[in-house]
C-alpha cells in the first residue's frame, strides 16, 4: 500500500469494537495512515459509509481518497445485522446505554407468539427512530437533546425489513438475523417487537454483518491496533 494508492481510493472493511463511535474508528485509522504514510496531504479525504452506534459492533466501511465519492452509493445498500433482544423489560434508549425499566411478566409468552410478532414486521413498515439517535432536530442531534432531559418528538418514517431469519428463542432472550433497508433502526425494531408482544423489549446485542455485497467475514479490527503496520 502507498500514499498514492490511498489518495486514488481504497476501501477498508473494519470490524468496529464495542463502545467505539464510528467517528472514533475513522479518526484512529486516519491517524495511523497519516503517521505511516507521511506523504499524505493534511486534508487527506477519509470517511465511513454508514454509522454504527457505540453499543453495536461489526462491519464499518471506510473509504479514502477518490473512493469517498462511493460513500452515498454504499450507504444506500441493504444492511444485515445479527440481533439479540431481551423481552419483558425496556430501556429509555431501546438498548443497553440506559438502565432497565418497566419490567413485565413475560412467562405467558409462547414461541409461537414471538414468531408471529416477528413476522408482522417483515415488509414496509412505519418506524419511529429512538430519541437517543443522531438525527438532527432544528440543528441539534436528538441524542444531545435527550441526554439534557429535553422533550424530543421523533417523526415516523418508512423503512423496509426484507427478512428475519435464524431465529433462536431462549427466554428472555430472542436472537435473529435481520435484513433491512437504509435508515432502519434495529433498536426501534426491538422496542416495537416488545410493544407487539405487550411485555416490552430492548436491544441487548447488535452486530452488522453485511452492507450490500460487503461482508463482515472480510473485515478486521487489526487496522485499529496500535502496533499494526500497513507496510508489513
Amino acid at each position: 500500500m502507498t500514499a498514492e494508492e490511498l489518495q486514488s481510493g481504497k476501501i477498508f472493511l473494519l470490524d468496529k469494537p464495542l463502545d467505539w463511535t464510528s467517528f472514533q474508528a475513522v479518526n484512529k485509522l486516519k491517524y495511523k495512515l497519516k503517521r505511516e504514510f507521511k506523504e499524505l496531504p493534511k486534508k487527506f479525504k477519509i470517511g465511513h459509509a454508514g454509522t454504527l452506534d457505540p453499543r453495536a459492533t461489526g462491519l464499518l466501511i471506510v473509504c479514502t481518497g477518490k473512493f469517498t465519492k462511493k460513500i452515498p452509493e454504499i450507504q444506500d445498500a441493504p444492511k444485515e445485522y445479527w440481533t439479540e433482544i431481551k423481552i419483558g423489560v425496556q430501556t429509555e434508549s431501546y438498548d443497553t446505554e440506559k438502565p432497565e425499566i418497566l419490567q413485565t411478566d413475560f412467562y405467558h409468552i409462547t414461541e409461537e407468539q414471538i414468531l408471529k410478532a416477528l413476522e408482522k414486521f417483515i415488509g414496509e413498515i412505519d418506524q419511529k427512530p429512538p430519541v437517543f439517535s443522531a438525527i438532527k432536530i432544528d440543528g441539534n442531534r436528538a441524542y444531545d437533546l435527550a441526554r439534557k432531559g429535553e422533550e424530543v418528538e421523533m417523526k415516523l418514517r418508512k423503512t423496509t425489513i426484507h427478512y428475519i431469519n435464524d431465529i433462536k428463542i431462549d427466554l428472555p432472550f430472542v436472537s435473529f438475523t435481520v435484513g433491512c433497508s437504509k435508515g432502519t433502526y434495529i433498536r426501534s425494531l426491538a422496542h416495537d417487537i416488545g410493544q407487539e408482544l405487550e411485555v416490552g423489549a430492548y436491544l441487548t446485542q447488535l452486530r452488522r454483518t453485511k452492507i450490500g455485497d460487503y461482508s463482515l467475514n472480510d473485515a478486521t479490527s487489526d487496522y485499529l491496533e496500535n502496533d499494526f503496520r500497513f507496510s508489513e
